[in-house]
């Protein structure tokens, strides 16, 4: 496939933007490639702008889980801005939304709104310190909670060590309170539990990680991290910003049977605008601004476009048919790429929940983020790159989730099973 302009955009692109993309992973860098730049999007499809076409599996990660440029969504859309587009004070779709939401997700009785998964994962634990006016965050290595300062930290060198700063900018005092364990690791959490008695705030968690892949927290490890907070008056957050409404309608806490106290969300949500959400009991979300002495607030939060589109694509994936499909559709294309691989005796494994998967270059089931560091990662890029000159998107990481939408066709599908099957006899011989 050709991609002058692409590279010609891109490269232009970089004099006036750092790295030539607003958020890292779009850069290609982890794969050693340059991204093409995308014109228009329809359904499965992602068209750049040199017109090569890509069955898009990363769906703007997550968001487009009815696939992109859903007539029923645009429709909406073009209705709904006719009477502004933002407005800076209460609109009746934000009430509408928060009793959608309350009422499907039992954990939840309040929510409030806001404009990005980060905005929402930050406000989540600043609620958390202040509600139990304790300080310390118990994270995990490997789940993304957005760009927080609090949330850009490494395990420090022992299982009862505070985290440091992952990125640069982020001060040692921003990361202090902040520790990380080693996912799906039941001693670690229980000896800092032990350790730090009365003075952990939360422990925030992705149940199912998207961002080391797609990893899925032990039933009994999420159990065990529900005992250990309800025991000690700590709050358990899950960071369902990808797996809310993704992996089941009622999210990754529905799978697992496990009510968190605060939820975040995002992606779906918005039907492909900018949002996020937060929320929990009344007890809990009654402590912020304007009630209560935390706060919180966002010029944006509660936009009317946002908020219009992401509940009729609510309203379109709550008949009951919608998920059985979805998983049913991707489950079964896990199933024939795992297939595909036991035929040639290739290091390969893949797994989904919903409308959500991963692609492991393993033989074995990822349960950490080390997992994932040590599968063929080398294998994976190539894998990348073959798939994208033959027209098909999957995440430029072997650390992201893959995404399947309602729009995805059997002949999408088949078209990966041969190109997979070709790759593999190509990098056998």
């Amino acid at each position: 496939m050709k991609s002058i302009k692409s590279k010609s955009i891109f490269n232009k692109t970089k004099k006036v933007i750092p790295g030539g993309v607003n958020s890292p992973v779009r850069s290609f860098a982890a794969v050693s490639s340059t991204p093409f730049i995308v014109k228009k999007s329809k359904g499965s499809l992602i068209t750049d702008v040199d017109n090569n076409s890509y069955v898009d599996f990363i769906g703007s990660w997550g968001a487009m889980i009815l696939g992109h440029s859903d007539r029923r969504i645009l429709k909406k859309l073009n209705s709904v801005s006719r009477n502004g587009l933002t407005y800076g004070a209460p609109n009746e779709a934000e009430t509408e939304m928060a009793e959608f939401i309350v009422k499907h997700i039992s954990s939840i009785e309040k929510v409030r709104m806001v404009s990005s998964g980060t905005e929402a994962t930050m406000s989540a634990a600043r609620l958390a310190r202040g509600y139990t006016k304790k300080d310390i965050i118990i994270k995990f290595n490997g789940c993304y909670h957005g760009h927080g300062d609090a949330f850009l930290v490494e395990a420090g060198s022992g299982a009862t060590t505070f985290g440091k700063p992952s990125s640069s900018g982020v001060t040692k005092g921003s990361s202090k309170d902040t520790i990380s364990l080693m996912y799906n690791d039941k001693n670690q959490i229980k000896k800092i539990f032990s350790k730090y008695k009365n003075k952990i705030a939360c422990v925030i968690i992705e149940p199912i990680a998207g961002n080391m892949n797609f990893v899925r927290a032990d039933k009994s490890f999420l159990s065990l991290v529900r005992k250990l907070c309800t025991q000690n008056n700590s709050l358990l957050i899950f960071d369902e910003v990808m797996t809310g409404f993704r992996v089941n309608f009622k999210g990754a806490q529905h799978c697992y049977n496990i009510k968190p106290d605060l939820t975040t969300f995002g992606k779906v949500i918005g039907g492909g605008l900018p949002v996020g959400a937060f929320g929990g009991k009344s007890k809990i979300m009654n402590m912020l601004a304007p009630e209560g002495p935390i706060y919180q607030a966002g010029t944006l939060s509660g936009n009317p476009l946002a908020m219009h589109c992401g509940l009729e694509t609510l309203k379109i994936i709550s008949k009951k048919t919608f998920f059985k499909k979805l998983s049913s559709k991707t489950k079964s294309f896990v199933d024939n790429l795992n297939n595909i691989a036991k035929k040639y005796n290739y290091a390969f494994h893949a797994d989904s929940e919903g409308g959500m998967f991963g692609l492991y270059f393993t033989h074995d089931m990822p349960k950490n983020i080390q997992d994932i560091k040590n599968s063929n990662l080398e294998e994976f890029n190539k894998f990348f790159i073959h798939m994208l000159k033959n027209g098909v998107f999957f995440a430029p990481s072997a650390y992201e989730a893959g995404f399947m939408s309602e729009s995805h066709t059997e002949q999408n599908l088949k078209k990966v099973y041969k190109l997979f099957e070709k790759f593999i006899l190509n990098s056998t011989l």
